[in-house]
């Protein structure tokens, strides 16, 4: 049943109440009309709750805006919600990544993820093809997806709201890899479930790597917020030779500040009985927050992303299927993921809104309950990047 404006209804009740459910929740396709997000097809979720969020169509089908009360979550660059045809993939000596990069999710991968790298590509059996040349976090986030379909389902007493669709990375002598993402979200709920397969639809071994690039902004994000993890080590940190010059740890997050450089951890999580590792960000002076569930065993590895730069002012939970020094290190270890055609990997996630105290005390003791994450904000880092098996 829906539980809504502090009750519960039935199907029955609920269509008594209004002439379509649109009234109070849905799900909605729109055109983005202005500026350098023209043209950007756009799917609006209301799930009732005050929870609002937009997936991009033509954008790998990530999530962009996203909200509760009124109370942003969700993370705006200045780059905005770039049309894919504006994007210039290999500008910037790979960089130019970086300006399609804004939204509270964006999808990295199908068949790299991390710095620019320059690969092999004898798999393709085509002899003016000697390499293939990958840009910074891979070419899924500015595609276009084909929309299977969007809508409402009811399920005995509860309603789904739900949209689908099929991004593909392919090319002729290259890979054919198809992505296929189901969000769905409850009405009454704050929880917005993602569930994708990354398939290879065609008949080259092709590599696989794959990575969330998940940003939330202020207010979660603020001075004196937290990130709270199941962390059982802090496996490595970017800025380790000058460790505390910037003066913000992995824990404790600052108010912005000029002329700061990213900082990016990977930490190793302690998975739950269920095998889950939940990760948030937490504004207990506020009380909201925001919490990411994966599985361990589709994203064995986690990195923490702070840009608390003026103006870039973001936090980012990045689940991947690799540790951070990429596909070079993931071949030497033999950890790289190698998909022949109709081979797939899954991945299920949850997006969760914590929109109170209680729910924030709730997402501590839950995430506190598997692990004790390190209580200093300056863990040294072990070096220690644990074996990733199953490849």
């Amino acid at each position: 049943m829906a539980e809504l404006f502090k009750r519960t209804y039935t199907r029955r009740e609920l269509s008594a109440h209004t002439g379509q459910l649109s009234q109070f929740a849905g799900v909605r396709l729109m055109t983005l009309g202005d500026g350098v997000e023209r043209g950007v097809r756009m799917l609006e979720f209301r799930t009732g709750t005050g929870l609002r969020f937009t997936v991009l169509v033509d954008r790998a089908m990530d999530i962009a805006d996203c909200e509760h009360n009124g109370r942003a979550v969700g993370w705006h660059s200045p780059s905005g919600f770039r049309h894919p045809g504006l994007h210039e993939y290999e500008s910037e000596g790979g960089l130019g990544w970086f300006r399609s990069f804004s939204g509270l999710m964006v999808t990295c991968g199908l068949d790299h993820i991390l710095f620019m790298d320059d690969d092999d590509a004898s798999q393709y059996v085509y002899g003016p093809r000697q390499t293939v040349k990958s840009s910074l976090h891979g070419r899924i986030g500015t595609i276009p997806a084909r929309l299977t379909g969007y809508g409402e389902r009811w399920e005995g007493e509860d309603c789904i709201l739900w949209a689908e669709g099929v991004v593909q990375q392919s090319t002729v002598f290259g890979e054919d890899l198809h992505l296929i993402r189901r969000i769905e979200v409850k009405v009454g709920s704050n929880d917005i479930h993602l569930h994708d397969r990354v398939v290879n639809h065609g008949f080259y071994r092709t590599p696989h790597m794959y990575c969330y690039h998940i940003n939330v902004g202020h207010p979660v994000l603020a001075e004196g917020s937290r990130y709270v993890a199941p962390i059982r080590d802090v496996v490595w940190a970017a800025h380790a030779e000058d460790y505390q010059k910037q003066g913000v740890g992995y824990r404790t997050l600052s108010e912005p500040k000029l002329n700061f450089h990213e900082q990016v951890w990977q930490h190793d999580m302690q998975a739950d009985a269920a095998g889950k590792v939940n990760v948030a960000l937490i504004n207990e002076n506020i009380g909201f927050g925001f919490e990411v569930e994966v599985l361990k065993a589709q994203f064995p590895a986690m990195y923490e992303w702070q840009n608390l730069q003026a103006g870039h002012y973001a936090l980012g939970i990045e689940p991947a299927s690799n540790h951070v020094f990429g596909k070079p290190f993931a071949k030497e270890r033999g950890e790289l993921i190698w998909l022949e055609h109709g081979d797939e990997r899954r991945y299920d996630s949850v997006f969760r809104i914590l929109p109170d105290a209680g729910a924030v005390a709730d997402a501590v003791s839950r995430i506190e309950a598997v692990s004790l994450q390190p209580a200093a904000d300056y863990p040294a880092p072990s070096g220690h990047f644990p074996p990733i098996e199953g490849r």
